[in-house]
């Protein structure tokens, strides 16, 4: 499209404005169909309308009115159109003969146009002249929009279903479901026992969530007169209203679950992954502190999403390992679907190794994806092993690829609690898994852990107690009697939810730690 027709599309946008009678003709139209309609199609329709009532009010002004072209002969009372002046319109006042020998004999019409300003131009002219070849040509149009609704929504479809949306929303008479808007009068009602079919209707699909069409479909309907549409819209109202469902589809796509069905892990973050904000003063992360904030790349980190890509990698720490869910952080945040109004979305994870499927529940809120455990299991992935994630061929499945290989033997710390006491040993273990060296951790006794951490979370010990605990008997695992950043990181995260920015802003502000440079730390009176 030439630049010129940009600019207009853009100008026509932004004179772009949805008044009442605009509102009262969606209303009139949708009470009309008996169907409701999405935000893009009465975005389009409203676009077309304005377009139509232009081009209406574009002939009515110019009824009866000729374009002016000076080779032709006019009449006292005509009126006249002239384009060359940004298609000002006016009437002819007089005629009287031209008396120029350079162009014969011609007339001159004398105009008034509607500010009153009057002027003479030639008319009934022989002679050859630009006006007249545009003229002939067809050259000269009236002052219409060369564009049509198709263009207007192709370069301007943001701001324009922004402001259809502002002035629906306004308006108490309509209903917002699902991306669609209808009256909420005429909504059809869905009785207890209609919810009720729907709930046994779930609760045989054998864990999967279903559209609503297929619901309306298997109750036997909502009313035998009534659009699908409107029976689909009807019952989505009544099970967003109904504690018993659950909407867990990806944005543009509907679908109903059971809310007891839903694993407990979805319906509330576990302990494990649930974070205690701690107040820290983010500046003094800096350098190479911040350097390793983003390598780590924790979902709880304030660091941005990675659009376009395809694919994302990272590394698993201990609370997604034993829970079995994966970091939403923002190297794949944009690879899994998303929704605005529902705080859960039913997803299907696929093993890239052999094409095996499992149930997924991405939780944006608690960024996490929850369903990993089997994969994790089935793999024997250790904590510290890299994960990495890829679209598949539709929004809601997504590929799940770990750095799998036979098993070798690698040294490495087992977390070993004694009684309230955290202690390290260096121990050979067989791992069939890529991973970070610096975040891998190994545990033998998982009770172990949990009953130290309901210790240390009774006993509500600070972060500073915990990372005293933990450097001395990490330094202790090596010759040069230092821990690094990442494994301390790690260690924490057995214990208690924590960021590493929080982690290192500790470090670096408190005394008792001493950085020996390389992000290796030390305890102060070590």
């Amino acid at each position: 499209m030439e630049a010129l027709s940009l600019q207009l599309i853009a100008q026509w946008a932004k004179n772009f404005a949805v008044g009442d009678d605009d509102v009262d003709f969606v209303v009139n139209l949708l009470l009309e169909k008996e169907t409701p309609l999405t935000i893009r199609e009465i975005s389009r329709i409203l676009v077309e309308q304005r377009l139509l009532e232009e081009a209406a009010a574009l002939e009515e002004q110019y009824k009866d009115a000729l374009i002016y072209n000076p080779a032709e002969s006019y009449d006292v009372g005509q009126k006249l159109i002239f384009p060359a002046l940004s298609f000002e319109q006016a009437t002819v006042q007089a005629v009287r003969a031209g008396d120029n020998p350079e162009y014969g004999d011609f007339s001159v019409i004398q105009v008034t146009f509607s500010d009153g300003q009057q002027r003479e131009f030639a008319a009934a002219l022989t002679q050859p002249h630009k006006l007249n070849d545009e003229a002939a040509s067809g050259v000269v149009a009236l002052a219409g929009n060369d564009f049509s609704a198709d263009d207007i929504l192709q370069y301007a479809d943001e701001d324009i279903i922004d402001i259809v949306e502002e002035a629906l929303e306004a308006n108490d008479t309509l209903i917002r479901l699902s991306k669609h808007w209808f009256p909420r009068d005429l909504m059809l009602d869905v009785d207890e026992g209609q919810l009720n079919l729907a709930e046994a209707v779930l609760e045989l699909s054998e864990g999967e969530p279903l559209e609503t069409p297929d619901i309306v479909k298997q109750i036997g309907g909502i009313s035998s007169n009534s659009p699908l549409d409107l029976q689909v819209f009807s019952l989505n109202g009544a099970m967003n209203n109904d504690g018993r469902f659950d909407e867990v589809g990806p944005m543009g796509k509907v679908l109903w679950y059971l809310v007891r069905n839903e694993p407990q892990a979805v319906q509330q973050v576990p302990p494990m992954l649930h974070y205690h904000a701690i107040d820290f003063d983010p500046s003094v992360v800096s350098g190479e502190a911040l350097d390793l904030v983003q390598e780590i790349a924790d979902e709880l980190s304030d660091l941005p999403v990675q659009r376009g890509v395809t694919e994302g990698s990272l590394t698993l720490i201990y609370p997604h390992r034993r829970v079995g869910t994966l970091p939403l952080n923002g190297n794949i945040r944009a690879l899994f679907p998303y929704a605005q109004r529902t705080s859960k979305i039913y997803i299907t994870l696929v093993d890239a190794a052999d094409g095996e499927e499992f149930i997924g529940w991405v939780v944006p809120g608690a960024r996490y994806i929850y369903g990993l455990l089997p994969l994790y299991t089935k793999h024997a992935i250790p904590i510290g092993a890299y994960v990495h994630v890829q679209q598949a061929d539709t929004p809601d499945r997504v590929v799940i690829r770990f750095d799998t290989h036979r098993a070798r033997t690698e040294w490495l710390p087992i977390f070993i609690p004694k009684g309230d006491q955290i202690t390290f040993e260096n121990t050979r273990r067989a791992i069939g898994a890529d991973f970070d060296p610096l975040l891998i951790l190994g545990i033998d006794d998982l009770q172990a852990v949990d009953d130290l951490v309901d210790t240390w979370n009774g006993q509500r010990r600070t972060l500073v107690a915990l990372l005293r605990a933990i450097i001395p008997e990490l330094c202790r695992l090596t010759p040069q009697a230092t821990a690094h950043a990442k494994t301390i990181y790690s260690a924490v995260n057995v214990v208690r939810r924590c960021p590493p920015g929080v982690i290192l802003a500790m470090l670096r502000t408190n005394p008792d730690f001493v950085d020996v440079g390389g992000n290796y730390w030390q305890l102060a009176d070590n």
